[in-house]
């Protein structure tokens, strides 16, 4: 439904979407002077996209009222504010652009990037966070690389580094119970904030979360991040192929990962 609505809408109108979507989400309501403001433009501009998109029924307007979104709305705004989150993340995590610049360059390649090309690059994400040859070091050496034009060296102590980290993971991950059996792996709700893991099997958890995390794609061997914790430990908020769900720990509790 969201790539039909897509064909539809301006990158303007998605830009008017995708803002009273991340209002709501800070102030639970969102007003026409305050997608103005966020979007710096004047009351007869935002007048005239919210009527624009009411007639498509992806929000509820009514002048001098509050702006919701519809059923419809919500789907579509979720969809332009995943693929921000998504440009923006690998721009700052993988190209090592600076936050504010990597933010401008996502809002504007948000309305063209196609879900084909979303999908690879949430892959990519994760093949470098993975692969022994890449991950954080990698990252950090190209980092590095942009700051002061010099081409990295002394390949073989990475490899070497890399077979050692690889092979210490595998020591960590397959140490034996007493009865000689694999000890079983944490769950999402071990896991603190910045950890991160691949998904092993999801229960049937309550809440039909297990449904909700199928229908998005997610299934074993999807890799997750948890973003932060509550005070007591509840509710789990993490972020999955570009989404941010927010989880019970009695949910969390019955997904099963292996840590990286």
């Amino acid at each position: 439904m969201a790539h039909a609505e897509k064909l539809t809408l301006s990158a303007s109108l998605e830009d008017y979407l995708e803002a009273i979507y991340r209002i709501v989400a800070e102030k639970q309501v969102a007003r026409a002077k305050d997608v103005g403001r966020r979007l710096k433009v004047g009351r007869s501009s935002v007048t005239g996209a919210l009527h624009a998109l009411a007639d498509r029924q992806l929000i509820h307007y009514a002048p001098y009222d509050l702006v919701t979104l519809t059923d419809r709305g919500r789907e579509v705004a979720e969809g332009v504010a995943r693929r921000h989150e998504v440009l923006g993340d690998f721009f700052v995590s993988v190209l090592a652009v600076d936050p504010a610049e990597a933010d401008a360059a996502a809002c504007k390649l948000e309305h063209a990037v196609s879900e084909n090309v979303l999908s690879r690059l949430l892959e990519f994400i994760d093949f470098v966070d993975r692969c022994p040859r890449g991950g954080t070091h990698w990252i950090q050496g190209f980092k590095r690389s942009c700051h002061t034009d010099k081409r990295p060296g002394h390949c073989e102590t990475c490899l070497a580094r890399a077979v050692n980290g690889v092979q210490a993971k595998h020591r960590k991950e397959t140490h034996m119970d007493t009865n000689g059996e694999k000890k079983a792996g944490a769950t999402l709700a071990d896991l603190k904030p910045g950890g991160k893991a691949t998904i092993l099997t999801i229960g049937g958890a309550a809440g039909g979360i297990r449904r909700r995390l199928l229908d998005m794609g997610v299934t074993a061997g999807t890799r997750v991040e948890v973003e932060r914790v509550a005070p007591l430990g509840d509710p789990i908020e993490v972020k999955i192929k570009g989404y941010h769900l927010t989880l019970r720990k009695e949910e969390a509790a019955r997904i099963h990962v292996e840590r990286s």
